[in-house]
């Protein structure tokens, strides 16, 4: 019995010898996870910057709406100021010319 035991420990110590050195495969397995995390490292930092120069385009169109509305601002206010202006001229020629007729 205690033959059959070491010769069953001894098969056993023969196995694991032979198991742990089949690592070569799940090396390159390694190797190869390694580089495809590497890539995408690299994809996300372009997917960033392309994010930043978008988020840069849309903050620049931004202020350009801005300034856009306020010039259309300040040019509707300066029409309305100028009807207000022109309706005060008409409303002088009309009295004018009824004055001039009431004579």
């Amino acid at each position: 019995m205690t033959k059959m035991l070491t010769a069953g420990a001894a098969t056993l110590c023969v196995l694991f010898a032979a198991g742990c050195t089949d690592l070569k495969p799940i090396q390159a397995q390694i190797d190869d996870l390694k580089s495809q995390v590497s890539k995408l490292s690299s994809q996300q930092d372009g997917v960033k910057a392309a994010a930043d120069s978008a988020a840069r385009a849309a903050q620049s169109a931004a202020t350009a709406a801005q300034q856009a509305q306020s010039k259309a601002d300040a040019a509707a206010s300066a029409a309305a100021a100028s009807q207000q202006c022109c309706d005060a001229t008409n409303e002088k020629i009309d009295r004018l010319f009824k004055k001039a007729v009431s004579k």
